[in-house]
Protein backbone atom coordinates (compact mmCIF):
# COMPACT_ATOMS: atom_id res chain seq x y z
CA UNK A 1 0.00 0.00 0.00
CA UNK A 2 1.29 3.51 -0.79
CA UNK A 3 0.48 6.90 0.66
CA UNK A 4 -0.56 8.29 -2.72
CA UNK A 5 -3.88 10.07 -2.67
CA UNK A 6 -6.79 8.02 -3.96
CA UNK A 7 -8.91 11.09 -4.59
CA UNK A 8 -9.21 14.76 -3.72
CA UNK A 9 -12.44 16.05 -2.23
CA UNK A 10 -13.47 19.65 -1.53
CA UNK A 11 -13.19 20.59 2.13
CA UNK A 12 -16.85 21.67 2.13
CA UNK A 13 -17.90 18.15 1.08
CA UNK A 14 -15.75 16.53 3.76
CA UNK A 15 -17.07 18.88 6.45
CA UNK A 16 -20.68 18.23 5.44
CA UNK A 17 -20.09 14.47 5.42
CA UNK A 18 -18.40 14.60 8.84
CA UNK A 19 -21.25 16.61 10.35
CA UNK A 20 -23.92 14.26 9.00
CA UNK A 21 -22.04 11.16 10.18
CA UNK A 22 -21.78 12.58 13.69
CA UNK A 23 -25.47 13.53 13.64
CA UNK A 24 -26.23 9.95 12.61
CA UNK A 25 -24.38 8.85 15.76
CA UNK A 26 -26.68 11.00 17.90
CA UNK A 27 -24.74 14.27 18.14
CA UNK A 28 -26.91 17.42 18.08
CA UNK A 29 -26.81 19.27 14.77
CA UNK A 30 -25.01 22.37 16.05
CA UNK A 31 -22.48 20.26 17.93
CA UNK A 32 -21.92 18.04 14.90
CA UNK A 33 -21.16 21.06 12.76
CA UNK A 34 -18.80 22.43 15.38
CA UNK A 35 -16.98 19.09 15.52
CA UNK A 36 -16.81 18.94 11.72
CA UNK A 37 -15.27 22.43 11.69
CA UNK A 38 -12.42 21.23 13.92
CA UNK A 39 -11.80 18.22 11.65
CA UNK A 40 -11.92 20.40 8.54
CA UNK A 41 -9.36 22.80 10.01
CA UNK A 42 -6.98 19.88 10.45
CA UNK A 43 -7.42 18.62 6.90
CA UNK A 44 -7.10 22.09 5.42
CA UNK A 45 -3.90 22.79 7.34
CA UNK A 46 -2.28 19.57 6.17
CA UNK A 47 -2.44 17.74 9.51
CA UNK A 48 -3.89 14.62 7.91
CA UNK A 49 -3.64 12.48 11.04
CA UNK A 50 -6.29 14.53 12.92
CA UNK A 51 -8.92 15.26 10.30
CA UNK A 52 -11.37 12.93 8.56
CA UNK A 53 -8.82 10.16 9.04
CA UNK A 54 -10.16 9.96 12.61
CA UNK A 55 -13.86 10.28 11.79
CA UNK A 56 -14.50 6.52 11.91
CA UNK A 57 -12.88 6.36 15.37
CA UNK A 58 -15.19 9.08 16.69
CA UNK A 59 -18.18 7.35 15.10
CA UNK A 60 -17.27 3.97 16.57
CA UNK A 61 -16.69 5.40 20.05
CA UNK A 62 -20.10 7.10 19.88
CA UNK A 63 -21.79 3.98 18.53
CA UNK A 64 -20.36 1.84 21.34
CA UNK A 65 -21.44 4.29 24.03
CA UNK A 66 -17.89 5.28 24.93
CA UNK A 67 -18.60 8.98 24.21
CA UNK A 68 -21.72 10.90 25.26
CA UNK A 69 -23.27 12.38 22.09
CA UNK A 70 -25.27 15.05 23.96
CA UNK A 71 -23.22 16.19 26.96
CA UNK A 72 -24.40 18.65 29.59
CA UNK A 73 -21.19 20.70 29.77
CA UNK A 74 -20.94 22.68 33.01
CA UNK A 75 -18.64 24.87 35.06
CA UNK A 76 -17.86 23.23 38.41
CA UNK A 77 -15.51 25.87 39.87
CA UNK A 78 -14.96 29.46 38.82
CA UNK A 79 -13.34 32.84 39.49
CA UNK A 80 -13.46 35.89 37.20
CA UNK A 81 -10.36 34.68 35.30
CA UNK A 82 -10.40 30.89 35.83
CA UNK A 83 -12.74 27.93 35.60
CA UNK A 84 -12.86 24.17 35.78
CA UNK A 85 -15.25 22.59 33.27
CA UNK A 86 -16.78 19.12 33.33
CA UNK A 87 -17.36 17.89 29.77
CA UNK A 88 -19.81 15.09 30.73
CA UNK A 89 -17.81 12.66 28.58
CA UNK A 90 -18.73 14.57 25.42
CA UNK A 91 -16.83 14.77 22.18
CA UNK A 92 -13.64 16.73 22.75
CA UNK A 93 -14.43 18.41 19.41
CA UNK A 94 -17.47 19.93 21.16
CA UNK A 95 -16.26 20.28 24.76
CA UNK A 96 -12.96 21.85 23.70
CA UNK A 97 -14.46 24.73 21.69
CA UNK A 98 -16.99 25.39 24.50
CA UNK A 99 -14.26 25.68 27.12
CA UNK A 100 -11.97 27.66 24.81
CA UNK A 101 -14.76 30.18 24.20
CA UNK A 102 -15.17 30.54 27.97
CA UNK A 103 -11.44 31.29 28.34
CA UNK A 104 -11.66 33.93 25.59
CA UNK A 105 -14.76 35.52 27.15
CA UNK A 106 -12.95 35.79 30.48
CA UNK A 107 -9.90 37.33 28.82
CA UNK A 108 -12.04 40.01 27.19
CA UNK A 109 -13.75 40.72 30.50
CA UNK A 110 -10.84 40.72 32.98
CA UNK A 111 -7.66 40.52 30.89
CA UNK A 112 -6.93 36.78 30.98
CA UNK A 113 -8.86 33.55 31.00
CA UNK A 114 -7.67 30.10 32.07
CA UNK A 115 -9.95 27.09 31.77
CA UNK A 116 -9.08 23.52 32.78
CA UNK A 117 -11.33 20.69 31.55
CA UNK A 118 -12.00 17.17 32.80
CA UNK A 119 -14.24 14.30 31.68
CA UNK A 120 -13.64 14.88 27.99
CA UNK A 121 -12.13 13.15 24.95
CA UNK A 122 -9.77 13.76 22.01
CA UNK A 123 -10.21 17.38 20.86
CA UNK A 124 -8.61 17.35 17.42
CA UNK A 125 -5.63 19.55 16.55
CA UNK A 126 -4.44 21.78 19.36
CA UNK A 127 -3.83 24.58 16.87
CA UNK A 128 -7.55 24.98 16.17
CA UNK A 129 -8.11 26.68 19.51
CA UNK A 130 -5.58 29.53 19.42
CA UNK A 131 -6.71 30.21 15.84
CA UNK A 132 -10.11 31.12 17.32
CA UNK A 133 -8.40 33.51 19.73
CA UNK A 134 -6.70 35.30 16.83
CA UNK A 135 -10.15 36.22 15.48
CA UNK A 136 -10.72 38.15 18.68
CA UNK A 137 -7.25 39.77 18.75
CA UNK A 138 -6.24 37.61 21.71
CA UNK A 139 -3.21 35.45 22.37
CA UNK A 140 -4.54 31.91 22.61
CA UNK A 141 -3.11 28.80 24.20
CA UNK A 142 -4.31 25.18 24.21
CA UNK A 143 -3.01 21.88 25.57
CA UNK A 144 -4.38 18.39 26.15
CA UNK A 145 -3.19 15.16 27.68
CA UNK A 146 -3.84 11.87 25.94
CA UNK A 147 -3.61 8.09 26.02
CA UNK A 148 -0.24 6.73 27.12
CA UNK A 149 2.04 6.31 24.13
CA UNK A 150 5.30 7.97 25.17
CA UNK A 151 8.03 6.60 27.41
CA UNK A 152 9.67 9.00 29.88
CA UNK A 153 13.39 9.46 29.37
CA UNK A 154 15.27 6.24 30.21
CA UNK A 155 12.12 4.12 30.36
CA UNK A 156 10.76 1.56 27.91
CA UNK A 157 7.20 1.83 29.29
CA UNK A 158 4.42 4.03 27.96
CA UNK A 159 3.49 6.58 30.62
CA UNK A 160 2.54 9.85 28.89
CA UNK A 161 0.50 10.99 25.91
CA UNK A 162 1.81 12.99 22.99
CA UNK A 163 0.51 15.98 25.00
CA UNK A 164 0.50 18.82 22.44
CA UNK A 165 0.97 22.53 23.08
CA UNK A 166 -0.38 25.26 20.79
CA UNK A 167 -0.11 29.04 21.09
CA UNK A 168 -0.75 31.84 18.59
CA UNK A 169 0.14 35.55 18.33
CA UNK A 170 -1.71 37.93 15.97
CA UNK A 171 0.13 40.07 13.44
CA UNK A 172 -1.07 43.12 11.56
CA UNK A 173 0.09 42.86 7.93
CA UNK A 174 2.13 39.68 8.29
CA UNK A 175 0.46 36.34 9.06
CA UNK A 176 0.11 35.33 12.70
CA UNK A 177 2.70 33.19 14.45
CA UNK A 178 0.99 29.85 15.15
CA UNK A 179 2.90 27.24 17.17
CA UNK A 180 1.32 23.76 17.30
CA UNK A 181 3.52 20.87 18.43
CA UNK A 182 3.44 17.54 20.17
CA UNK A 183 5.78 17.09 23.13
CA UNK A 184 6.67 13.67 21.72
CA UNK A 185 9.31 13.35 19.02
CA UNK A 186 6.48 13.05 16.51
CA UNK A 187 2.68 12.95 16.56
CA UNK A 188 1.13 9.47 16.80
CA UNK A 189 -0.68 10.07 13.54
CA UNK A 190 2.69 10.07 11.77
CA UNK A 191 3.13 6.45 12.86
CA UNK A 192 -0.30 5.60 11.46
CA UNK A 193 0.61 7.27 8.17
CA UNK A 194 3.94 5.37 8.05
CA UNK A 195 2.08 2.08 8.49
CA UNK A 196 -0.47 2.97 5.83
CA UNK A 197 2.34 3.93 3.48
CA UNK A 198 4.51 0.91 4.34
CA UNK A 199 7.47 3.17 5.09
CA UNK A 200 10.18 2.93 7.80
CA UNK A 201 10.41 5.55 10.55
CA UNK A 202 13.50 7.60 11.46
CA UNK A 203 15.56 6.63 14.49
CA UNK A 204 14.50 8.71 17.47
CA UNK A 205 10.75 8.43 16.91
CA UNK A 206 10.26 5.40 19.14
CA UNK A 207 11.53 2.21 20.72
CA UNK A 208 10.45 -1.41 20.55
CA UNK A 209 9.14 -3.44 23.52
CA UNK A 210 12.70 -3.91 24.81
CA UNK A 211 13.61 -0.24 24.61
CA UNK A 212 15.74 -0.57 21.47
CA UNK A 213 15.43 2.03 18.68
CA UNK A 214 12.51 1.18 16.40
CA UNK A 215 12.85 1.39 12.63
CA UNK A 216 9.24 0.54 11.79
CA UNK A 217 6.08 2.01 13.27
CA UNK A 218 4.63 -1.43 13.95
CA UNK A 219 7.45 -2.09 16.45
CA UNK A 220 6.30 0.94 18.43
CA UNK A 221 2.66 -0.11 18.28
CA UNK A 222 3.38 -3.75 19.20
CA UNK A 223 4.42 -3.12 22.80
CA UNK A 224 6.96 -0.39 22.16
CA UNK A 225 6.70 3.30 22.95
CA UNK A 226 7.14 6.68 21.34
CA UNK A 227 9.95 8.91 22.57
CA UNK A 228 9.68 12.43 24.01
CA UNK A 229 10.70 15.43 21.92
CA UNK A 230 14.45 15.20 21.45
CA UNK A 231 14.59 11.43 21.89
CA UNK A 232 17.59 10.62 24.09
CA UNK A 233 19.35 12.76 26.70
CA UNK A 234 22.09 13.89 24.32
CA UNK A 235 19.49 15.33 21.94
CA UNK A 236 17.38 16.97 24.63
CA UNK A 237 14.89 14.20 25.40
CA UNK A 238 14.76 15.35 29.03
CA UNK A 239 13.30 18.66 27.82
CA UNK A 240 10.55 16.97 25.81
CA UNK A 241 9.78 14.77 28.82
CA UNK A 242 9.51 17.84 31.08
CA UNK A 243 7.19 19.62 28.65
CA UNK A 244 4.97 16.54 28.46
CA UNK A 245 4.88 16.39 32.27
CA UNK A 246 3.83 20.05 32.42
CA UNK A 247 0.94 19.43 30.01
CA UNK A 248 -0.09 16.29 31.89
CA UNK A 249 -0.29 18.12 35.22
CA UNK A 250 -2.16 21.17 33.92
CA UNK A 251 -4.61 19.04 31.91
CA UNK A 252 -4.88 16.07 34.26
CA UNK A 253 -4.24 16.81 37.90
CA UNK A 254 -5.40 20.46 37.90
CA UNK A 255 -9.02 19.84 36.71
CA UNK A 256 -9.39 16.34 38.15
CA UNK A 257 -8.95 14.34 34.93
CA UNK A 258 -6.94 11.15 34.56
CA UNK A 259 -3.21 11.71 34.17
CA UNK A 260 -0.16 9.83 32.95
CA UNK A 261 -0.73 6.12 32.29
CA UNK A 262 -4.34 6.32 33.52
CA UNK A 263 -5.63 8.50 30.67
CA UNK A 264 -8.33 6.53 28.81
CA UNK A 265 -7.79 5.49 25.16
CA UNK A 266 -9.20 7.19 22.11
CA UNK A 267 -9.51 4.06 19.97
CA UNK A 268 -11.71 1.07 20.79
CA UNK A 269 -8.89 -1.41 20.22
CA UNK A 270 -6.64 0.18 22.86
CA UNK A 271 -6.64 -1.22 26.38
CA UNK A 272 -8.59 0.70 29.01
CA UNK A 273 -6.51 1.38 32.16
CA UNK A 274 -7.58 -0.72 35.15
CA UNK A 275 -7.20 2.25 37.51
CA UNK A 276 -8.83 5.69 37.40
CA UNK A 277 -7.42 8.75 39.13
CA UNK A 278 -9.88 11.24 37.63
CA UNK A 279 -12.56 11.70 34.97
CA UNK A 280 -11.76 11.23 31.28
CA UNK A 281 -8.84 13.09 29.79
CA UNK A 282 -8.24 16.81 30.30
CA UNK A 283 -7.59 20.01 28.37
CA UNK A 284 -6.22 23.38 29.38
CA UNK A 285 -6.99 26.65 27.56
CA UNK A 286 -5.62 30.14 28.02
CA UNK A 287 -6.35 33.51 26.48
CA UNK A 288 -4.67 36.87 27.04
CA UNK A 289 -5.98 40.32 26.20
CA UNK A 290 -2.99 42.04 24.65
CA UNK A 291 -3.82 45.60 25.67
CA UNK A 292 -3.51 44.53 29.29
CA UNK A 293 0.23 44.47 28.57
CA UNK A 294 0.88 46.72 25.57
CA UNK A 295 -1.11 48.68 23.00
CA UNK A 296 -2.71 46.15 20.62
CA UNK A 297 -1.62 47.94 17.45
CA UNK A 298 1.93 48.30 18.71
CA UNK A 299 2.07 44.60 19.56
CA UNK A 300 0.85 43.60 16.10
CA UNK A 301 3.38 45.89 14.41
CA UNK A 302 6.17 44.33 16.46
CA UNK A 303 4.98 40.84 15.57
CA UNK A 304 5.16 41.91 11.91
CA UNK A 305 8.71 43.13 12.45
CA UNK A 306 9.66 39.92 14.27
CA UNK A 307 8.38 37.88 11.33
CA UNK A 308 10.27 40.00 8.78
CA UNK A 309 13.54 39.89 10.72
CA UNK A 310 13.41 36.11 11.12
CA UNK A 311 12.45 35.54 7.48
CA UNK A 312 15.50 37.58 6.46
CA UNK A 313 17.94 35.47 8.49
CA UNK A 314 20.77 33.97 6.42
CA UNK A 315 19.68 30.60 5.02
CA UNK A 316 21.50 27.43 5.94
CA UNK A 317 23.18 25.63 3.05
CA UNK A 318 20.69 23.78 0.88
CA UNK A 319 17.63 25.51 2.36
CA UNK A 320 15.42 28.46 1.53
CA UNK A 321 15.91 29.95 4.97
CA UNK A 322 13.94 29.94 8.21
CA UNK A 323 10.25 29.18 8.36
CA UNK A 324 7.89 31.08 10.63
CA UNK A 325 5.79 28.80 12.86
CA UNK A 326 2.56 28.21 10.95
CA UNK A 327 4.05 28.63 7.45
CA UNK A 328 3.64 24.99 6.31
CA UNK A 329 0.04 24.90 7.52
CA UNK A 330 -0.80 28.17 5.75
CA UNK A 331 0.69 26.88 2.51
CA UNK A 332 -1.29 23.66 2.80
CA UNK A 333 -4.49 25.57 3.55
CA UNK A 334 -4.13 27.77 0.46
CA UNK A 335 -3.48 24.77 -1.80
CA UNK A 336 -6.17 22.54 -0.36
CA UNK A 337 -8.83 25.23 -0.38
CA UNK A 338 -8.19 25.50 -4.10
CA UNK A 339 -7.49 21.89 -5.11
CA UNK A 340 -9.31 19.85 -2.48
CA UNK A 341 -8.00 17.58 0.27
CA UNK A 342 -5.91 14.60 -0.88
CA UNK A 343 -7.13 11.41 0.80
CA UNK A 344 -4.83 8.39 1.11
CA UNK A 345 -6.33 5.11 -0.12
CA UNK A 346 -6.86 3.78 3.42
CA UNK A 347 -8.61 6.95 4.62
CA UNK A 348 -10.81 7.07 1.52
CA UNK A 349 -11.75 3.42 2.09
CA UNK A 350 -12.67 4.20 5.72
CA UNK A 351 -14.92 7.04 4.59
CA UNK A 352 -16.60 4.85 1.98
CA UNK A 353 -17.29 2.26 4.67
CA UNK A 354 -18.79 4.96 6.92
CA UNK A 355 -20.93 6.02 3.96
CA UNK A 356 -22.11 2.44 3.52
CA UNK A 357 -22.91 1.98 7.23
CA UNK A 358 -24.71 5.29 7.68
CA UNK A 359 -26.28 5.68 4.24
CA UNK A 360 -24.76 9.16 3.95
CA UNK A 361 -23.24 9.80 0.51
CA UNK A 362 -19.57 10.77 0.44
CA UNK A 363 -19.51 12.19 -3.08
Amino acid sequence: MTHEAAVRLPIERLAEFSARVLEHAGVAQADARQAADVLAASDLRGIDSHGVARLSMYYNMLAKGRINPRPAIRVVRETPSTATVDGDNGLGLVVGPWANALAMDKAEQVGSGWVAVRHTNHYGIAGYYPLQALRRDLIGWAMTNATKLVAPLWSAERMLGTNPIAIAFPGKEEPPIVIDMATSAVAYGKLEIAIRGGKPIPEGWGVDRDGRPATHAQQVIDGGAMLPLGGDRERGGHKGYALAAMVDILCGILPGANWGPFAPPFALQQDVPTRKVGMGIGHFFGALKIDGFIDLDEFKQEIDEWVRVFRAARPAAGTNGPLIPGDPEREAEAARARLGVPLPHAVYADLLELSRVTGIPLE
